[in-house]
This record gives structure tokens, sequence and C-alpha cells, in this order.
């Protein structure tokens, strides 16, 4: 993958450079390094602050998951109260079997809101993004996806 394409597609927030693993032990036998290149060949690890999403990204993914999540689910508990209500003040019978798949439904989508919440905000800390996030979760999808694979090529 040339550079310029990887550097393209990083995080905003990522490190500049990448940790590296530690290296498999070689079939053959190492020379032996002095102290001082081993010291040198050490990756360099990350502190804590220089891993972490910034806040204004983080809580623009709490809004998002709030509002996906939030809202299927708040419908899920409402869909139970509705037909309660129908069953005992109106005297109208739903099929039961109508009311857990529509519940089922509602909860899954609030399921499903999490990773859309979470994919569809703008991980750029100077851009917003858009109201529902179309571009910004094809991106982020991307992203993950190509994280995904460049682990699975690590381990092989």
């Amino acid at each position: 993958m040339p550079a310029e394409e990887s550097e393209r597609s990083r995080l905003p927030f990522e490190p500049k450079k990448k940790r590296q693993k530690p290296a498999k032990a070689p079939s053959q036998p190492a020379v032996q390094l002095k102290e001082a290149d081993k010291q040198d060949k050490k990756p360099r690890l990350y502190t804590k602050q220089e891993m972490a999403i910034p806040e204004v990204v983080s809580q623009r993914m709490i809004r998002r998951v709030a509002a996906f999540c939030g809202i299927p689910t708040a419908l899920g508990i409402a869909t139970l109260v509705v037909s309660y209500l129908l069953a005992t003040y109106a005297h109208i019978q739903l099929a039961p079997i109508a009311v857990l798949l529509v519940n089922m439904g509602l909860f899954g989508l609030g399921v499903l809101g999490i990773t859309y919440g979470v994919l569809s905000a703008s991980w750029d800390v100077e851009r917003e993004g858009s109201l529902f996030g179309l571009g910004e979760f094809s991106t982020n999808w991307g992203r993950m996806v190509e994280g995904w694979r460049e682990t699975r090529q690590k381990k092989a």
C-alpha cells in the first residue's frame, strides 16, 4: 500500500506512526545485538492521551448513539405499554405474536443504532458531519474494514 494512500485513510486522531508488533523469533540464530541497539529497535509506546478519542468526537458519537438507539428503544417500550392499554381499557386484543415481532424489530433497530451512531459520526475534530451521516458511515466503515484486513494480514 503506498504511503500517501495510507496517510489519506488514517483516522484524524490516530497517531502519525503505527506501533510495530514485536518480530517473531527467527528460524535461524540471530546475531546478538548490543544494549544500545536493542533500545533503538523498541517500538514507540503511545500515551493514553495520544491514543484517546478527542472529547469533541466522543460527544458527537454519544449524541448520535442516543438518537439512533434511543428512539427505536423508546418506541419498543411504547409498543408494550400501548398494547397493554389497548387490551385493558379499549378491550382490543392484539395478536401476541404481532406485539412480539414489532417489539423485537424495534429493539433490534436500537442495537443496530449503537453501531450506526458511532460509525456515522464524523471522526474529524474540525468537521461536524451531516445530519444522518451517510457519507461519514461509508468512510468510517471503510476504515474499519481496512483495519480488520491489515490485522488479519499481520497475523498470517
